[in-house]
């Protein structure tokens, strides 16, 4: 199973950028989908964006569309998270996860990391 560490995470003014990235402790071929989730305190987990490791197709949670980027260094086994024009109700710990199936659009992930926080500030 791929073990991934999430980095990155911070304070941040309101409207400011943070680049969070997740990287994976193998390279594997197989057909499969990672993404990004959050979790402010007493609140749901909330599904953020996805991408498709090979291929490279994204799907995103509307209320980050435009402002937030996902990508993938292949060579690096890294998956990169681009947030721009953060808000405050931005702020929750950021979690990497991982799905091994071609279940798409992926929204529920197999497995994570152990978060990053992110603090978004008025």
């Amino acid at each position: 199973q791929v073990q991934l560490v999430e980095s990155g995470g911070g304070l941040v003014q309101a409207g400011g950028s943070l680049r969070l990235s997740c990287t994976a402790s193998k390279r594997s071929f197989s057909n499969y989908a990672m993404g990004w989730f959050r979790q402010a305190p007493g609140k749901e987990r909330e599904f953020v964006v996805s991408i498709r490791w090979i291929g490279g197709s994204t799907y995103y949670a509307d209320f980050v569309k435009g402002r937030f980027t996902i990508s993938r260094d292949y060579a690096k086994n890294t998956m990169y998270l681009q947030m721009n024009s953060l808000k405050p109700e931005d702020t929750a710990v950021y979690y990497c996860g991982v799905r091994y199936d071609s279940t798409w659009p992926a929204t529920e992930f197999t497995s994570w990391g152990r978060g990053t926080q992110v603090t978004v500030s008025s």
